[in-house]
């Protein structure tokens, strides 16, 4: 059943399935603790409910709360869903797995907070504007054993994050690489990219990446 997607949330699309297929290949026992972070429309969260483990879904947008809290119900599956910034509604909590598709594209106009569905992919000039904030933070909600699975473009930075997420003192690497088409967020900025140094000349496509980091026993 493909969730249902309302105007404004993100809809599942490449970095979902990536992150997907690292969630399956997760050897996590029944009723392992997973929160699901910047949730959208529930398609995660769902994955991971029908696997039988404990599942926390988090996001920002009140639309996107609504549709996830639709997408559970229609599934049939119990996900407990908060509204919240990131960590804020799940502090105090600890999880066997931590599963995280923030924005992380590189934008002209960084400086501020981005508004409205731009939420979903803008991340700042560098692409970290999230993906920062969950190194620092995500260790602390991670049982021992437990591992955070993040998907990010290699626009932004993948190497660094490994490297903000060992110095937390965790185990980290890329384990899941695929290249895609650009989309229409992309396109648009497509000159904007390449004059940054971001896109060689003739690259055509964006390489998506899977971080996994384990906290040690």
């Amino acid at each position: 059943m493909n969730p249902l997607v309302p105007p404004g949330v993100y809809a599942p699309q490449e970095d979902t399935e990536l992150l997907a297929g690292a969630l399956f290949d997760e050897p996590l026992p029944p009723g392992a603790r997973v929160l699901d972070l910047g949730t959208g429309t529930g398609a995660l969260a769902l994955e991971a409910a029908r696997r039988g483990f404990d599942v926390t879904a988090v996001d920002v947008a009140r639309r996107a709360v609504w549709a996830a809290r639709l997408n559970a119900a229609r599934a049939g599956v119990p996900v407990r869903i908060r509204r919240g910034n990131l960590f804020d509604p799940v502090r105090g909590d600890s999880f066997d797995l931590i599963l995280a598709n923030p924005p992380y594209v590189p934008a002209p106009d960084g400086s501020g907070r981005p508004r409205g569905p731009a939420r979903a992919w803008d991340a700042g000039h560098d692409g970290r504007l999230i993906v920062d904030r969950i190194c620092r933070e995500a260790p602390a909600l991670l049982r021992p054993g437990g591992v955070l699975l993040l998907v990010q473009s290699a626009l932004s930075g993948p190497d660094l994050t490994v490297q903000h997420l060992r110095a937390s003192g965790l185990k980290a690497a890329v384990t899941l690489r695929r290249r895609i088409a650009f989309g229409p967020v992309l396109r648009g900025r497509e000159r904007w990219l390449r004059e940054r140094g971001l896109l060689a000349a003739a690259e055509d496509e964006e390489e998506l990446v899977v971080v996994r980091a384990e906290l040690p026993v």
